[in-house]
């Protein structure tokens, strides 16, 4: 079972299988705007969505702490690109 915890003080959303960190969408912050610079998925659990369910989790907490967001990975940007929901983060 693939767990999605938010690590604030590592400023990332990290997955982990058991104690095995498995993936991570990192972002930097500056004046309450996170960029989202680096999302990755261990090839071995690639496939299952957990690239999204990272995105999703940075997004949480970016509306829990009325922080917006600028998606610069490639992998950010195109979730936002196809995710409406998250107009009301996005750094304009």
């Amino acid at each position: 079972m693939i767990k999605i915890i938010f690590e604030p003080a590592q400023n990332r959303a990290a997955a982990y299988d058991g104690d095995k960190n498995v993936g991570e969408a990192t972002y930097l912050e500056s004046d309450n705007t996170w960029t989202i610079d680096h999302t990755f998925v261990d090839k071995n659990y690639g496939g299952q969505g957990i690239a999204a369910k990272l995105i999703d989790e940075v997004v949480k907490n970016a509306r829990v702490e009325k922080a917006k967001i600028i998606p610069q990975c490639s992998y950010a940007v195109k979730k936002f690109e196809t995710t409406p929901e998250y107009k009301d983060v996005l750094a304009k």
